[in-house]
């Protein structure tokens, strides 16, 4: 099985390109949103490890981002106890499709949190600085606070990029990305 982990910013379309691979996707965003909707376990765990932010089940995304914007050690705090499930339902995931010839990662934080193997294929995805904030600013909940922590938490673009064996220049048009994917799956192939 090949895995392949799609890098990049915030905002760069990550999950754009990991869904038009045709391949099964692990998508951690769409995971986490699951886990604060269904799983009791972790907000039991959240709510004793932040009891003046996390009080309602299902866990309500604005009391977690009161908890980060109050105090960046209660980011941690969030990724020590929601990166373990997410591992595990990536685990899963593995598991489930270890048939599969390729499946796709889309972790934000896959190289900060050491999930990548050394053998996977590394994308990055760059996308134009203006239109990343166009896309952000449409985002219903985008808080530009938040967002400066989140990038405080991320290794540098540059180091992203140097580690990745393939670039591809989103510009959010279904046509060209199509192009450059059928390009990487011929030379890892």
């Amino acid at each position: 099985m090949i895995r392949i982990g799609i890098l990049g910013d915030i905002g760069a379309g990550k999950s754009f390109i990991a869904n038009n691979f045709g391949y099964p996707v692990f998508n951690a965003d769409h995971e986490v949103s699951k886990i604060y909707k269904k799983n009791k376990k972790i907000f039991y765990k959240l709510k004793s490890k932040l009891p003046k932010y996390i009080y309602s089940y299902p866990i309500n995304k604005n009391e977690i981002t009161s908890a980060i914007l109050a105090n960046k050690t209660n980011l941690k705090k969030i990724i020590n106890i929601v990166h373990k499930e997410i591992r595990k339902k990536m685990n899963l995931f593995l598991k489930k499709n270890k048939r599969k010839k390729i499946v796709i990662l889309d972790i934000p934080l896959l190289l900060e949190n050491k999930i990548n193997k050394k053998n996977d294929v590394l994308i990055y995805v760059q996308s134009k600085n203006s239109e990343v904030l166009k896309r952000l600013n449409k985002r219903k909940n985008f808080n530009k606070k938040l967002f400066k922590i989140f990038k405080e938490i991320q290794l540098p673009l540059d180091y992203k990029k140097k580690k990745s064996q393939f670039i591809i220049k989103n510009n959010f048009t279904k046509k060209t990305v199509i192009k450059k994917i059928d390009y990487i799956l011929s030379e890892i192939n």
